[in-house]
């Protein structure tokens, strides 16, 4: 539970205070829990949603950063270079990705949810999510292949 809200906040002591408020919401609202779904999946969406919470929060006054990225097109990726990347590079290029895009890949790729689930837990349309799941994986590409081009 705390990589997951670590992984969305990327701020190790929101990421423990979204844990501790999770688990305090959780134990009050433990007579709302159906049993439809496991403890550890209702307890996660608790956890996601208050991390996407506390990111909103975070963001009322988003940054705007000056880097200019360079447009690679999918053309130039050699695809044998793939096999060298290191999941520390991925992650760590993951976060360089705006919130959004972040969030986004972070609920599909590495916490397993679909295009329909993620939609409702960043509350967007099923098309919005499949359009920003695409797009944060093309951008992953853009910066990975910028990133091996050095």
């Amino acid at each position: 539970m705390y990589n997951t809200a670590f992984r969305i906040l990327k701020n190790s002591f929101e990421a423990e205070d979204v844990m501790q408020e999770s688990f305090l919401v959780a134990f009050t609202k433990l007579g709302t829990f159906k049993g439809e779904v496991t403890f550890g999946s209702w307890l996660k969406r608790i956890v996601i949603n208050k991390s996407i919470t506390q990111l909103r929060k975070n963001n009322k006054y988003e940054e705007v950063s000056l880097d200019v990225v360079p447009e690679a097109s999918e053309e130039s990726i050699d695809k044998s270079e793939y096999t060298m990347l290191k999941a520390t590079d991925i992650c760590n290029t993951i976060n360089q990705l705006k919130d959004n895009y972040r969030v986004a890949l972070t609920l599909n790729l590495i916490e397993g949810y679909d295009s329909e689930e993620i939609a409702e837990i960043m509350h967007i349309t099923y098309q919005n999510s499949r359009t920003t799941i695409s797009r944060a994986k093309n951008k992953l590409r853009q910066l990975l292949a910028v990133h091996y081009e050095r």
